[in-house]
């Protein structure tokens, strides 16, 4: 069994956020609510160029993409380039995080603005802390052991594209990896947009493995923008 794991291209929003924090913002100026965010002019050349990478691979067994438009486009251009006839499943399971109160606010904004979280998040720890309105990511961990058993039942190869954020909690619920670990991991290495990681599982009941993290090579003729790890629209 091998899970294909994709984040998005870069997003609009994904170079807002990077134009807010380097500025010293406290609003992200996001255009349009989280589900609509469209990839950028750049995230569409990272979408062409993942479809040329995955065109010299067998068609997957099954495509399981996110609800929203970013992931979505992402998948149908990487898909016609790489002329793969294999029907999209919306799974609303595979959404971004979501940050209720704290969305659309830098790291300054959020210190500023509403420094009672701010002082909450950082007692109780990215993994568990959960905004107003929003999820942790136990909560998206959650999500991911709901719909594995379906992944896994639905053929030996199954392509997702999705965000940063599940992409983290894939490999924790995969690899067994524990909170300060991944932590750790997350803190060192960002997710890349249009990035590729391959989890492999025998069907016994060890973990999964990691045979790719974070793959860009094909990305070699696109100006690679990685997008903040914890920024809105991951």
């Amino acid at each position: 069994m091998e899970l294909i794991l994709v984040r998005h291209g870069e997003s609009e929003a994904n170079v807002a956020a990077s134009a807010a924090e380097a500025s010293g913002a406290l609003r992200i100026d996001v255009p349009a609510r989280d589900p609509d965010v469209e990839l950028s002019e750049r995230g569409l050349r990272q979408a062409e160029a993942l479809g040329r990478r995955l065109a010299a691979d067998p068609p997957p067994d099954a495509l399981r993409v996110s609800p929203y438009r970013r992931a979505r486009a992402t998948a149908e251009v990487a898909l016609g380039v790489a002329g793969w006839d294999v029907p999209p499943l919306v799974d609303e399971r595979l959404r971004d995080r979501e940050l209720g109160v704290l969305d659309t606010l830098t790291g300054r904004g959020v210190r500023e603005l509403h420094p009672g979280e701010a002082d909450r998040r950082r007692f109780l720890g990215k993994f568990y802390y959960r905004p107003p309105g929003g999820e942790s990511w136990v909560d998206v961990a959650l999500r991911i052991r709901a719909v594995l058993p379906e992944l896994e039942a639905s053929g030996s190869r199954v392509l997702v594209v999705a965000h940063d954020a599940v992409i983290w909690l894939f490999r924790a619920v995969c690899e067994r990896i524990e909170e300060r670990e991944l932590l750790d991991l997350a803190a060192a290495t960002p997710i890349p947009n249009a990035s590729i990681t391959r989890l492999v599982h025998d069907r016994g009941d060890g973990p999964w493995h990691a045979t790719v993290l974070n793959d860009v090579a094909h990305l070699d003729e696109v100006t690679e923008h990685g997008g903040r790890h914890d920024a809105p629209h991951g």
